[in-house]
């Protein structure tokens, strides 16, 4: 075998290496092309599940967004609407208070006495008696035992009662017993009173 010329064999050498290294770039570049087509490929695929997730995240955060609104709206409706049963209440309270005080300072005589006489009338017609025995207090029982004489079977207790005005009704057995003081009836008017006050301002019961 004959011995290759120095200068001959650095060329083959060179021309080795060359072919070598195209290839080698040319694999690379080759494979850096494969990469970054699978990569877009998959990227365009993700993309449907990815806008679809987005729609998701903003219709929920719509919704959460429309739930807090109402929980903020609903909460100022009840908020106003305690304000305006509280006012209401005031209200009510003051004018019944002035009521209360005008009759407590009313002359006891002409339409006041008309009154007790109405009192007395309808607490027989409720007992079915007018065999009673009629209480009433320190100030009303000389106009209750001067209307008295119009009930025959009724009787002044000489006990006086606590009220304002007006009279309580006992049947002499005991049994039944009407009270018709103007504390009561007022007691017993003041939840009609309010209703119809609270339905004309439309704030409801």
């Amino acid at each position: 075998m004959g011995k290759l010329h120095p200068l001959t064999s650095n060329f083959a050498l060179e021309t080795t290496i060359d072919k070598i290294l195209t290839n080698t770039e040319k694999d690379i570049l080759s494979n850096i092309k494969s990469s970054l087509a699978e990569s877009q490929q998959k990227l365009e695929d993700s993309l449907p599940k990815l806008e679809t997730e987005y729609d998701k995240i903003i219709s929920d955060g719509k919704k959460e967004a429309d739930k807090i609104e109402k929980q903020i709206l609903g909460s100022a409706d009840i908020e106003v609407r305690n304000k305006q049963l509280l006012a209401l209440e005031e209200a009510v309270d003051r004018v019944f208070g002035k009521a209360l005080e005008q009759i407590t300072n009313a002359d006891r005589s002409g339409d006041y006495s008309n009154l007790i006489k109405s009192l007395i009338e309808e607490s027989t017609q409720i007992l079915g008696t007018s065999e009673v025995m009629v209480f009433t207090n320190a100030k009303d029982k000389d106009i209750v035992q001067s209307t008295l004489s119009q009930f025959p079977g009724s009787q002044l207790s000489p006990d006086v009662i606590d009220c304002i005005g007006g009279i309580i009704v006992k049947s002499k057995d005991g049994a039944m017993t009407f009270d018709s003081t103007i504390d009561a009836r007022i007691d017993r008017l003041k939840p009609l009173i309010r209703k119809d006050v609270a339905a004309k301002f439309g704030v409801g019961n």
